[in-house]
């Protein structure tokens, strides 16, 4: 798939105000077409995170993984060890890409991810397990492992940073929900300070923004459509840059840590009727990363403009979120059901996963091979 825009102004624009810009999407075809190779050149994407819906749609639409799902259907994988097997894969070799930047930041970019089991958003024991096992097994330095931030997965953050784990907080939708995320990592942080180990762990916390404005769509007045989830955005931001000058905070650099980066998720502009950068541009804030879909970074590069950044103290979040109290929207109440019906959504992306692999071993395996249960 050949790049048919080459004008880079815009991407090079979000990271010379000290954005990181990662691609939401990874399939084979991505890296052995040299697709992604280019856009990490022209386009100065430092990262790229995943999850099953994306893993879903590459392997079900194209060939790319046949021969692997071959291979391993022979040899007896089948269910999610056969879809960790093939993601592993392409994230080792995306990873590689990503190595440079990652050592030149010291690891504060560079990142690829994979995600835990959606299952698993409610068990916090089994979530630790998991998370350990894929970090264990992946081998990989800039290898994040996606933890939802629900309150069971809370304590598994706090756990697997102890570990030594590298993290993103998935599934987060507020700055209360962000708070609570971050302040895990900063216990997991003190834990190894404690015991002697090295703080230097890596995490994002993964803010979801388009999601607000779609709930909104049918219950504001239209002056408000598209305008919660930059609000939202912005206050986290505000939470954001506090907690980096806390005096706790402040204790944990002195011993070596770094920070655990806000990240933008969900960027993707859901209305039809607004900018299909509305989102990218917006939310352009210095030592932050947005992750966007591969159609909007195509689009961000060619139409889009970052020439201002978000506000350190959240600008207008407050009043924004005043109007949208006027108007009945419990935005703490919003939060919880967002982040609940994310999690529904994964773990059905999840089992649509799994099925759609169950149903591709069968049809390309050799006749007579006997395909394992889908989960």
């Amino acid at each position: 798939m050949a790049l048919t825009v080459t004008r880079a102004t815009a991407t090079t624009q979000l990271h010379d105000l000290g954005q990181s810009l990662w691609l939401d999407n990874i399939t084979r075809g991505l890296l052995t077409s040299g697709t992604l190779r280019r856009y990490i050149d022209e386009w100065s994407v430092t990262g790229l995170t995943s999850n099953p819906t994306i893993f879903d749609h590459a392997i079900e639409n194209s060939h790319f993984y046949d021969d692997a799902i071959r291979e391993k259907t022979v040899n007896g994988t089948s269910g999610e060890a056969l879809f960790f097997d093939l993601a592993l894969e392409d994230l080792t070799a995306a990873a590689a890409l990503f190595r440079p930047v990652h050592d030149a930041t010291r690891g504060l970019d560079g990142w690829v991810s994979l995600e835990v089991s959606p299952l698993l958003a409610n068990d916090t024991a089994s979530t630790m397990r998991q998370a350990a096992e894929l970090y264990a097994r992946a081998k990989l330095p800039n290898l994040l492992i996606k933890i939802p931030g629900t309150p069971e997965g809370v304590a598994a953050i706090e756990a697997s940073i102890a570990a030594g784990v590298a993290v993103n907080v998935t599934l987060l939708f507020s700055w209360e929900q962000y708070l609570a995320a971050a302040q895990a990592y900063m216990r997991g942080i003190e834990r190894r300070v404690a015991a002697g180990l090295d703080p230097h762990v890596g995490s994002v916390a993964s803010i979801f923004i388009s999601r607000w404005d779609k709930a909104m769509m049918t219950r504001v007045p239209a002056e408000l459509h598209n305008r919660l989830g930059i609000a939202v955005a912005k206050r986290t931001y505000a939470a954001y840059r506090d907690l980096l000058a806390s005096p706790r905070w402040q204790a944990l650099v002195r011993e070596g840590a770094q920070p655990q980066r806000l990240l933008w998720a969900s960027t993707s502009t859901k209305d039809p009727s607004a900018s299909d950068v509305l989102y990218v541009e917006a939310l352009a804030a210095p030592d932050t990363i947005d992750t966007i879909p591969e159609d909007t970074l195509r689009a961000f590069a060619d139409h889009g403009h970052a020439t201002q950044t978000m506000p350190a103290d959240g600008g207008d979040a407050d009043d924004v979120l005043r109007h949208f109290a006027k108007t009945g929207v419990d935005v703490a109440a919003l939060a919880g059901q967002l982040q609940r019906e994310g999690a529904q959504s994964f773990a059905d992306s999840w089992n649509k996963l799994l099925r759609s692999l169950a149903s591709k071993s069968r049809t390309v395996a050799p006749q007579g091979t006997s395909v394992g249960a889908s989960s």
